[in-house]
């Protein structure tokens, strides 16, 4: 089997589809004009007959050297193989005689071996190859000597002009075949310079537009090199003298050549166009093409020789009309018309086929030729003309056109057509094979052709036959193929699908007929997914060091391997281990600049590719600035000028300038200023008295550069000082003084040595003269001063070369003292039981002494007003208000309570003497909850509830009130009932309450001014065990004490599977239940005494109707059961259980109805079987 795949032409995402198939056999089939091919494969070859074909030959016209031989190639293909024989000058050349002739075997070069006369092998050759079926004819051959004569002897007689005149230097060099090459050169064998103004022409001559005097010279040589002799011959010297004693006047152009106004020039079709205009003139003029009545094309011209040649390549028909030069100067202009005519050679329209016709066949041969004039047409059949052969009636002759009628069997020749005119000849064999054969498929069998999906499937079906054999197509064995929108069926039989789909895989059957047979043959189609690149790698920016990695991420069809590999810069990666390839990616490591470039990730499988392009970019640092310069230097400014260094990818953004000051601060560099990353200059402001070195730096994106060397040291002359110090202030530390202080010049500032202060200083709105002192630190103590004066200061700098400017006035106040004063006529005015507010005269502002601060208002609590209450904690408590007030608010007091305050006024200093004491009263409040309340000896129908009085009273209390109401057993609150009791009672008990009932009760205190929160507590009365009419003893009952045997015997058994689960470690499956269902608000029964557990009230001072949640158990704590075993337990005080009608127990302790009475039972230790009865009555 041979599997085909078919590729993309071109390696990029564009993708052209063609089969791979190594050499193809092209098999053009056509009954009438279309030639036929044989073909070359030996099994098709064997048996099969076919006239000459000429395949080889040399070019028509053969200049030789006379020191080499001759060799006139001359190759040919036929079946059988054909023979050989030689034409010179139209007459037979015996080859066999000629002992100078040698002819190579099997071909029909040949090889003349000139000797001592190369001329007697001159002359028109041509080859004829000729087996029994036919003879075809090469070119002729005109064999020519290359020659290089002399240079004919001559006098040249010295030349001598006038300055400014024009000159031609002839060269008229013999002629030579070829052509010699011209050039001219002096003594010294060194080429004359050619310019403008002195050029040579197409033949040689040498033109000066004008002399001048440097032209005068006595070697002007002009040489001719022969190239197939690879001599060089050299004409006499000519010497010229300019003469400058009588100066020609400046002229306008005229031309030296072509002469006159118009010229003439023929090229042949295809030939290389050469026109030049070579002009004359004072200034030496300029020249200029152009074309009348059209355009130059400009992808075929060129110019030359200071376009003094225009050269047109290729040339066509439409290159023929006139074209103008044009010689400008500033004198004027001259112009020169040169008609170009083109002419043409003979050349192929379309040139005759080969023809392979089965018997009874037509076919046509056409030999369609062109040229200028029109070329005369002959035709030829085994070198033989038409018109000397032997008429036949089968054949017809018009013109360019041979029709072969009804062919027979044995009448196979070869045709030449010969179309010559004036300049030149075409001729062409073309054969006519008459063959009968049945049809071939030359394409191997079982090929499977793989494709990608939407592109051209090609299958090939090529065949061989005589007539031409029809092909037909099959899919899948049955599918009858035609040519339509998916398929198309080529003449040579390729089957082409234009876009493959998934659908178009499968078995293809082509069949070749004709009438002598038929022949099929099959093929397999796969139609692949393509080959994608899904993530493609994407542009990167890296620094210089780190790591960049790009994605590759394939998809393909499963049944192809894709390879992915990686180029950079469309070359191989370098070998590096810095470069990594993973699967779907390439990291590259330690990026340096050498690794910058477009990466492409390449996908190949056999079928097809995909590639995908990244750009690495790596970035860095800046280098630093480099040939720092300093210009245009003034007292206050200097121009710093420097190179960029190499920005490595990311644009400079700004220069930093800094500057070391090595006079105040040597070793420490400075920011002076900074500018964009365009500028390569600045303009640097200075100050005086410092030595200045300047350095720069370069930022971008990535950071800032190293620093640039520094520069050379500008040192700035002295000065005044242009500033003073700043921040300047006056505050008294002490009274009786002032602390003048401001922040110094630094050494920049100070413009020069001896930098001092001028400090002053004068009371303010006193008139008084200032008082100056001159410092050389930062800080001034001025004492002596009164308290609290306002002063206006002044400070200026100066140093030994002037004062700095007149300083501004700043104010300040000496040290403060104590106020002296206390504020007078305080009063209280009570608010209400928690808040007061009190009043005073403020001081007088002079008796502050310094900036008043505010007022500092002390208050204490004496005692409570009750008699009873202890006197209170005696702890001071104060309030600042801020500014100069007369009144402020004391919030949280106690109510009905004594308290004693006074004020004081403060300063910056500290306070001043206290006011003198006024003493309040706060009135009643309401009270605080009860201390306590708890529920003791609950009965059947009552409760008896003891609690403490209030903590703080805030007042006389008037009473207490109680409220209660029951709890039923979905936590809803019933009916509320209240109680007034009088201030002295701390027990009261309830009755008239429903017996086994949760009461909630809320207790509050109250004075005059109302009641205070309340305290809640929870608790239930007794529980009723007497029924309603009758006493019955349930322990007598035979159906009770069977009940009780059988429960107990079966909790005994419980009780030991229990026992045994939990010695192997295992839990009670009572418990594990309880564990999984638990209710967090049932309290468990106690493990060891077997009574119901504690039930936990939920207290609240807030939430007075807040639903019950919990268990409903007496609140005093547990119900005890009698020490006997075998009696029912009493519970409550004294009362019965309960029974139904029936004797049933329906005690409810749990607030759960129809509670399992395994639950709640967590005894680390097996339980008796009393205790367990215990636990469930």
């Amino acid at each position: 089997m041979i599997i085909v795949t078919l590729k993309p032409r071109n390696m990029g995402r564009n993708r052209k589809w063609l089969p791979g198939l190594g050499p193809v056999l092209l098999i053009l089939l056509s009954h009438m004009t279309s030639g036929l091919e044989v073909p070359l494969d030996p099994k098709v070859l064997d048996g099969l007959p076919q006239p000459p074909t000429i395949t080889l030959q040399s070019p028509k016209d053969y200049i030789f050297d006379p020191r080499e031989n001759i060799v006139i190639h001359c190759e040919a293909k036929g079946k059988p193989h054909p023979s050989f024989s030689w034409t010179r000058n139209g007459t037979h050349l015996d080859v066999d005689t000629d002992h100078k002739v040698l002819m190579k075997p099997g071909a029909g070069t040949l090889v003349i071996d000139i000797g001592e006369k190369a001329e007697a092998s001159e002359g028109t050759y041509q080859c004829r190859a000729q087996n029994e079926h036919g003879a075809a004819l090469s070119n002729n051959f005109v064999i020519r000597q290359s020659r290089s004569p002399l240079w004919s002897k001559e006098i040249i007689e010295p030349v001598i002009v006038q300055t400014g005149t024009p000159l031609v230097l002839p060269c008229r060099p013999p002629a030579g075949l070829p052509p010699p090459v011209i050039f001219w050169m002096d003594n010294n064998f060194q080429r004359l310079t050619l310019d403008n103004r002195v050029s040579q022409a197409l033949n040689g001559d040498l033109y000066f537009s004008n002399v001048v005097a440097e032209d005068t010279r006595s070697d002007y040589i002009c040489y001719a090199r022969f190239p197939h002799t690879q001599t060089i011959q050299q004409k006499q010297p000519i010497s010229v003298t300019v003469l400058d004693s009588r100066s020609e006047g400046e002229r306008r152009p005229g031309f030296m050549f072509p002469v006159g106004t118009t010229s003439t020039k023929m090229v042949l079709r295809g030939q290389t166009l050469e026109l030049e205009c070579i002009a004359e003139g004072l200034p030496t003029p300029d020249v200029s093409w152009q074309k009348d009545e059209g355009e130059l094309p400009s992808s075929r011209t060129s110019f030359s020789r200071f376009k003094k040649t225009l050269r047109i390549s290729d040339v066509n028909e439409d290159d023929a009309g006139d074209y103008r030069c044009t010689a400008t100067n500033k004198l004027g202009s001259a112009h020169h018309i040169i008609k170009v005519d083109v002419k043409a050679a003979p050349f192929w329209v379309s040139a005759p086929r080969n023809l392979i016709l089965a018997p009874n066949e037509t076919g046509i041969l056409t030999c369609r030729v062109n040229g200028e004039p029109k070329p005369d047409i002959r035709w030829f059949v085994n070198g033989v003309p038409l018109e000397n052969t032997r008429k036949d009636h089968r054949r017809e002759v018009h013109d360019d056109t041979v029709i072969l009628n009804n062919v027979l069997t044995g009448t196979s020749a070869v045709y030449q057509c010969n179309a010559s005119n004036e300049f030149g000849y075409l001729l062409a064999n073309a054969f006519v094979n008459v063959l009968a054969e049945p049809p071939r498929v030359l394409t191997p069998p079982n090929q499977v052709y793989r494709v990608i999906t939407n592109n051209p499937a090609l299958l090939d079906c090529f065949s061989f036959g005589s007539p031409i054999p029809n092909i037909t197509w099959f899919k899948d064995f049955q599918i009858s193929i035609r040519s339509g929108d998916s398929y198309v069926i080529h003449k040579n039989g390729t089957l082409e699908i234009n876009v493959a789909q998934p659908r178009h895989s499968g078995n293809y059957t082509c069949i070749a007929t004709n009438n002598l047979g038929r022949k099929e043959n099959q093929v397999s189609l796969e139609v692949k997914e393509p080959t994608r690149i899904l993530k493609q790698p994407e542009y990167r920016v890296v620094q210089r060091g780190m790591s960049a990695m790009f994605e590759c991420k394939v998809k393909h069809d499963r049944s192809l391997n894709p390879t992915v590999t990686w180029l950079k810069d469309d070359r191989e990666l370098p070998h590096d281990n810095r470069f990594v390839m993973g699967k779907e990616s390439l990291t590259i490591s330690d990026v340096t600049e050498e690794d910058e470039g477009t990466y492409t990730c390449i996908a190949n499988t056999i079928l097809d590719q995909d590639s995908a392009s990244a750009k690495l970019t790596v970035v860095e640092k800046p280098d630093p600035p480099t040939d720092l310069e300093l210009t245009d230097q003034t007292e206050r400014s200097v121009q710093l000028t420097w190179t960029p260094g190499d920005e490595h990818n990311s644009p400079t953004q700004n220069f930093l300038i800094q500057y070391e000051d090595s006079l105040h601060q040597p070793g420490v560099w400075v920011n002076l200023t900074d500018v964009p990353g365009s500028s390569t200059t600045a303009r640097l402001q200075l100050s005086p008295y410092v030595y200045y070195s300047f350095r720069v730096q370069a930022r971008n994106e990535v950071g800032y550069s190293e620093a640039s060397g520094p520069s050379r040291q500008y040192r700035t002359n002295p000065a005044a000082p242009d500033e003073n110090p700043s921040n300047v202030r006056g505050i008294g530390t002490e009274p009786g003084n002032l602390v003048i202080s401001w922040t110094p010049l630094t050494g920049l500032q100070s413009n020069g040595p001896g930098l001092e202060y001028k400090v002053q200083w004068r009371q303010k709105d006193l008139e008084e003269d200032w008082t100056s002192k001159n410092v050389a630190d930062s800080q001034l103590v001025v004492s002596g001063t009164p308290i609290y004066a306002l002063y206006e200061i002044k400070v200026q700098a100066f140093n030994n070369y002037g004062n700095g400017p007149e300083p501004e006035v700043v104010t300040g106040y000496s040290g403060e003292g104590l106020p002296l004063s206390a504020p007078d006529t305080v009063q209280v005015m009570v608010h209400n039981s928690t808040l007061a507010e009190v009043h005073w005269e403020p001081v007088s502002l002079s008796s502050v002494q310094g900036k008043l601060q505010g007022y500092k208002v002390y208050y204490r609590r004496e005692r409570g007003l009750q008699e009873t209450e202890e006197e209170g904690d005696q702890q001071e408590q104060n309030l600042t208000f801020s500014g100069n007030r007369s009144e402020g608010m004391l919030p949280g007091l106690h109510p009905y309570s004594l308290y004693v305050v006074f004020i004081k006024v403060f300063n910056n200093k500290g306070e001043g003497p206290p006011s003198s004491s006024k003493t309040f009263e706060t009135p009643e409040g309401v009270p605080g909850p009860p201390a306590f309340l708890k529920a003791i000896n609950p009965g059947l129908d009552s409760l008896t509830l003891s609690w403490g009085p209030p903590r703080r009273s805030n007042g006389r209390l008037t009473g207490y009130t109680l409220r209660y109401q029951p709890v039923n057993s979905t936590n809803e609150l019933g009916p509320l009932s209240v109680v007034t009791l009088e201030a002295n009672e701390t027990m009261f008990t309830l009755g008239s309450l429903n017996p086994s009932v949760l009461y909630k009760f809320y207790l509050s205190a109250k004075t005059i001014k109302g009641p205070g929160p309340n305290v809640t507590e929870e608790a239930y009365t007794a529980m009723d065990i007497t029924g309603p009419n009758r006493q019955i003893d349930i322990a007598t009952q035979g159906w009770f004490i069977g009940l009780m045997c059988a429960i107990a015997l079966l909790i005994l058994v419980l009780l030991i599977v229990c026992f045994i689960k939990r010695n192997k470690g295992g839990k009670y499956p009572v418990k594990e239940k309880e564990d999984a269902h638990q209710d967090p608000e049932i309290q468990p029964m106690k493990e060891d005494d077997g009574t119901f557990g504690e039930y936990r009230s939920m207290e609240s001072d807030t939430e007075d109707h807040k639903p019950l949640k919990g268990s409903r158990t007496p609140s005093n704590g547990t119900v005890r059961r009698d020490e006997s075993d075998d009696s029912l337990v009493d519970y409550g005080e004294g009362g019965d259980g309960q029974f139904n009608e029936d004797g049933s127990f329906i005690g409810q302790y749990s607030g759960k109805k129809e509670k399992d009475t395994h639950e709640g039972n967590e005894s680390s230790e097996a339980p008796s079987p009393v205790n367990a009865m215990n636990s469930f009555v």
